[in-house]
């Protein structure tokens, strides 16, 4: 695949649930990385005019980390409080393309608070997959701070340290399919 200008994107694009993921990283006792992921979501590029747009929103209930315990935990009001927040949202303010690297500048809201992000990556494609359907790949990272959306639940660790680092890592990989 290669690295395409967004001036050649057209059209309504979605991701494909089933082949996209949205995943989120957190340093756990200082010295190892637990990931999980969102179960259900959806994202949206709307390429027209000047300048593309993207947004999703995503189910927090849905989100899992392999242990059912701690999925519960992150569900609860010490995180996501689920409950109440049902719903995490994105919207890009700015989407440009800087050599071969896509720079997605956007408002990211998580448990009712909304903050900015940066958000870094490739756009590839169009590729035409075995079935006749063409496809982009958006891939994104980037990196919050969780206490900046009301986030802040932590345990001390006998060494002065805390349970849980406050920078979150942010993986997005979208196979975008266009709107029929």
């Amino acid at each position: 695949m290669s690295t395409v200008q967004t001036q050649q994107i057209t059209g309504v694009w979605h991701a494909d649930p089933k082949h996209s993921s949205l995943t989120f990283a957190v340093k756990h006792s200082g010295v190892a990385t637990f990931r999980g992921s969102l179960g259900e979501f959806a994202a949206t590029l709307v390429a027209s005019g000047d300048e593309p747009t993207l947004s999703g929103t995503g189910v927090t209930a849905t989100l899992t980390t392999k242990d059912p315990d701690r999925d519960a935990h992150l569900g609860n009001a010490d995180f996501f409080d689920a409950e109440l927040n049902p719903e995490l949202r994105f919207a890009s303010t700015s989407f440009e393309v800087d050599g071969d690297d896509v720079v997605v500048q956007g408002d990211l809201t998580l448990r009712g608070a909304t903050r900015p992000v940066e958000l870094r990556g490739t756009l590839e494609g169009p590729v035409v997959d075995a079935f006749g359907t063409t496809r982009y790949g958006l891939e994104l990272s980037g990196k919050i701070d969780r206490t900046e959306f009301g986030i802040s639940w932590n345990a001390p660790l006998p060494g002065g340290d805390f349970l849980l680092s406050n920078t979150v890592r942010i993986e997005a990989s979208f196979s975008l399919v266009q709107a029929s």
